[in-house]
């Protein structure tokens, strides 16, 4: 006997020319789709024999406890500290938790949204400021409590807490600069796979351009584990032809350490030979040999921060729309210290 495949809503879009949240739109009965469009979308769901799913139903009664949180990785320790410092006060006051990865994929986390409205969660957490425009216009006419953390912007969805990655960059780089150093790298993902990477790497640049270093040397490396990332686009700046930069900075700390065992393999000293800095603060850095220059975000504080403000919104309470947390500087051993020369 042949087994009847289950439609769902992505097989009604392709089949009208609509997206996933526009299906999800017309088969709730919300606002934001023509009367036109709805009729079709709901006359091809008949056709197509569409049943929606009953777990999900069942979990639609869930809406006073249900809290739908989206990250991009857990290959990171960013977002587990981040949910680490959520998960006693959501709990305490009585949510429970569903989490997904999109690997900072927007179409993912978009379809991951619509998902959680047909579960009817009480509340949503998205990592990050830059959503499908679509989502975000949704959201906002929904007026469902959403907090947007790890980024700020003063225009958010409708909360959000975290860092100004910009002037994060901003700040490394005049530590840098006061250090003395003027041949500047940066590694990091692939552009636009990371947007705060990317606002971190243009505050590091403006901050040397505005010391008159116009060229910055930057590695893109395409891999999972940031660890072998660092190594990667280390080895991929050191074998460029001409002058070596003095100073490689890095998208997070393990990318950073993984640039530091690639110096020590080829004996090159640090920061004798080249300076190495990283960004996050992670713990680990507290019990390496040799711990290395970061910036410090307080990711633990930012997800307790975060979670008391999205309970107390969805209590009815008004809170601060947008807070930035504090970053600070960490200097460690694989930067020369301010004022001397790396020359």
């Amino acid at each position: 006997m042949t087994r009847k495949i289950n439609v769902g809503i992505k097989d009604i879009g392709r089949a009208v020319g609509v997206s996933m949240m526009t299906v999800s739109r017309a088969l709730r009965g919300v606002e934001g789709v023509s009367p036109a469009m709805r009729a079709e979308i709901l006359r091809m769901a008949e056709v197509m024999d569409y049943r929606p799913n009953r777990t999900a139903r069942s979990l639609a009664s869930a809406r006073s406890s249900l809290i739908g949180i989206s990250i991009p990785t857990l290959f990171s320790d960013v977002f587990p500290e981040i949910l680490d410092g959520m998960r006693a006060t959501l709990s305490h006051a009585g949510f429970d938790t569903v989490i997904d990865t999109t690997d900072y994929d927007r179409s993912r986390e978009a379809a991951w949204v619509e998902r959680m409205l047909d579960w009817n969660a009480a509340g949503l957490v998205l990592s990050g400021i830059d959503h499908a425009p679509e989502m975000r216009d949704h959201l906002r006419a929904l007026q469902i409590p959403t907090l947007e953390i790890w980024d700020v912007c003063d225009d958010p969805i409708d909360i959000c807490v975290g860092v100004d990655h910009h002037a994060a960059g901003e700040m490394l780089g005049r530590h840098l600069i006061a250090c003395g150093y003027r041949r500047p790298a940066f590694v990091s993902v692939p552009e636009g796979r990371d947007r705060r990477a990317d606002k971190r790497l243009a505050g590091l640049r403006a901050s040397f351009e505005a010391a008159g270093v116009a060229e910055m040397m930057v590695e893109r490396v395409d891999r999972r584990a940031a660890f072998v990332a660092g190594a990667v686009g280390t080895e991929a700046l050191l074998n460029r032809p001409g002058p070596r930069p003095d100073v490689i900075a890095y998208l997070n700390d393990h990318m950073a350490f993984g640039g530091l065992s690639v110096c020590e393999r080829l004996e090159l000293p640090v920061p004798q030979a080249v300076g190495i800095a990283g960004f996050n603060g992670l713990e680990l850095n507290t019990v390496l040999p040799r711990p290395i220059t970061t910036v410090r975000t307080p990711l633990n504080a930012m997800g307790v921060t975060g979670a008391r403000n999205l309970v107390a919104r969805m209590n009815g309470a008004v809170v601060v729309r947008s807070i930035i947390m504090p970053t600070r500087l960490q200097e460690g051993d694989t930067t020369w210290a301010v004022g001397a020369s790396a020359a």
